[in-house]
């Protein structure tokens, strides 16, 4: 499989390629910042990220793409416009009908040091390592491309696992909902299992009742 990570940013966006093989190998097949300058107007930088972004989806034809879930914290006007980043690229796959997942900061650390609370430097250490790379990738930003893609590579198959999961439960619950249905319907019979026949008559003609108040209105 391969996985396109994604940091969005405007004034650096990183993507990295990564392809997955049996168990938890993990191969860095490309990676590239797109960088733009806040002079620019803002319809501007993002056509840009998004052109590079869908260049790298025709070229590479990835599988799934993974990007950095934005969380507003003190910079407002920074994670708004990291929003718009990762919404651009979002809809680059969506056009091809290329998968996106989302991951938090926290879930991409945990599952590359262990620890949602890793600090930069270890998680450049810790990709560097996993990858196998002989210098640590540089800047941040194409570090935490790959580290977003190797995350989704390890965490979709027990993501899977839980939707099917989810999926049987939903289903056990609905044959059960149908079984109790069925008890209280033979409930409101006469306890034999068949329904009560002067209860049904009284129902029809309480029904016909009605029927015949219908027709004498004008509508």
């Amino acid at each position: 499989m391969r996985v396109m990570g994604v940091d969005p940013g405007l004034t650096r966006c990183g993507l990295a390629l990564i392809e997955t093989a049996p168990g938890r190998a993990v191969t860095a097949l490309d990676v590239d910042v797109v960088r733009t300058t806040s002079d620019e107007p803002l319809e501007r930088r993002l056509r840009a990220v998004h052109s590079v972004a869908d260049e790298w989806m025709e070229i590479h034809r990835p599988d799934v793409v993974a990007i950095e879930r934005v969380f507003a914290q003190n910079q407002v006007s920074t994670a708004m416009g990291t929003a718009q980043a990762a919404g651009v690229v979002a809809l680059a796959a969506a056009y091809r009908e290329i998968p996106v997942a989302f991951h938090t900061p926290s879930e991409v650390k945990a599952a590359i040091t262990g620890s949602g609370r890793a600090d930069k430097k270890q998680m450049t250490l810790m990709i560097t390592r996993i990858l196998g790379l002989q210098k640590p990738p540089s800047p941040a930003d194409a570090a935490d491309a790959l580290a977003l893609a190797v995350c989704h590579s390890w965490r979709a198959p027990m993501q899977g696992r839980v939707a099917s999961l989810n999926a049987h439960v939903a289903r056990s619950r609905a044959g059960f909902e149908a079984k109790v249905a069925a008890a209280r319907e033979a409930a409101a019979s006469d306890g034999t299992g068949r329904r009560d026949p002067a209860a049904d008559q009284e129902r029809a003609r309480a029904a016909a009742r009605g029927m015949a108040r219908t027709k004498g209105v004008r509508w």
